[in-house]
């Protein structure tokens, strides 16, 4: 076999392992793939009807009731326009609470009742790791307001 025939089937072996893994990664990915709705968008049939989703919102007041010894927790998330009931059996978060901002992972069942396999609770919006804030404090100054951040800042 000639030197240029040897150079051709390694570059054409590269090209073939290179599309393999390519496929393989897109295929990973494509599958573990979640996305995020609103309570709204979910009702307004955005949601993937019977696919693995997100939904998150705040946990509205006095919607949670526990049962099962306190593993089945029966709650509504609401993104302050339209509310979903949420199913969850399982350990809360330590942060959960009535007005505290969730998401939920799970899927929709037909009596239009998401059942959570997951549900992580969000710190409240004023948080801010005190290294952030000493980044801010030091870049804008003590007295200048932070507006590019989601986070308001006290120093």
């Amino acid at each position: 076999m000639k030197t240029r025939h040897k150079k051709l089937f390694l570059i054409l072996g590269g090209v073939a392992v290179l599309t393999v893994a390519s496929i393989l990664v897109l295929n990973a990915f494509r599958n573990n793939l979640v996305f995020y709705f609103t309570p709204t968008q979910v009702l307004a049939g955005k949601a993937p009807a019977h696919g693995l989703f997100r939904v998150g919102g705040l946990v509205e007041k006095g919607s949670i009731h526990k049962s099962g010894g306190g593993l089945t927790v029966d709650f509504v998330i609401t993104d302050l326009k339209k509310s979903i009931p949420v199913h969850y059996h399982g350990i809360l978060p330590d942060l959960f609470r009535a007005g505290q901002g969730v998401v939920c992972q799970g899927r929709l069942n037909t009596q239009g009742q998401f059942i959570a396999d997951q549900v992580l609770a969000k710190h409240d919006a004023t948080y801010m790791p005190p290294e952030v804030a000493q980044e801010l404090k030091h870049a804008h100054g003590p007295g200048a307001p932070v507006s590019s951040t989601p986070y308001s800042y006290k120093p």
